[in-house]
C-alpha cells in the first residue's frame, strides 16, 4: 500500500482559520475523497466513496 499523504493533493477547509485551528484536509482521488487530521498525522487518513461525500456535505452545509 503506498502512503497517500504523499501522492495525493491535500487542501485544507475554506472554513479553517490562519491561527492553527483544528481542522480536516481533504484530497480529492478518482475514486474516493480522502481525510486526514490536518493536526495529528500520526492519524491515519481514511477514504470516502464520492457519493456518501455528496451526501456529508449536503448534511453538513444545512447546518
Amino acid at each position: 500500500m503506498s502512503d497517500s499523504r504523499t501522492e495525493l493533493a491535500w487542501f485544507k477547509s475554506s472554513y479553517s482559520g490562519s491561527e492553527g485551528d483544528d481542522c480536516v484536509e481533504i484530497a480529492i482521488a478518482e475514486e474516493a475523497v480522502h481525510v486526514r487530521d490536518s493536526k495529528d498525522f500520526s492519524r491515519p487518513p481514511f477514504a470516502v466513496g464520492r457519493a456518501g461525500w455528496v451526501l456529508f456535505v449536503r448534511f453538513a452545509a444545512k447546518g
